[in-house]
């Protein structure tokens, strides 16, 4: 089963300099085994996206298809085969 990751230009950097990643995962996929696949291979890019718990950090935020993942399941987020997959960072102002 593959999905994609798609990133902003400004975690690229972190994946080799890619804006979408394919990550191939097993069946009945979880948001959080995506994640964990895109930690093995990306290490660094892990780090922006989950904290040393494997929590997705409090700035990021992770679209399944047209939803964000906590208004789903949170990282157990059931991800369909060919899903897509965006990553923002969250945007503040005053």
């Amino acid at each position: 089963m593959a999905v994609t990751v798609r990133l902003p230009q400004a975690l690229a950097s972190d994946a080799d300099g890619q804006r979408e990643l394919v990550v191939e995962v097993g069946g009945a996929t979880r948001l959080e085994d995506v994640l964990a696949e895109v930690r093995a291979c990306y290490p660094a890019l892990g780090r922006r996206l989950c904290d040393e718990t494997g929590q997705i950090r409090r700035f990021v935020n992770i679209y399944v298809e047209d939803d964000e993942s906590r208004a789903l399941d949170g990282l157990s987020s059931r991800i369909p085969d060919g899903a897509v997959i965006l990553v923002a960072g969250s945007i503040a102002g005053g």
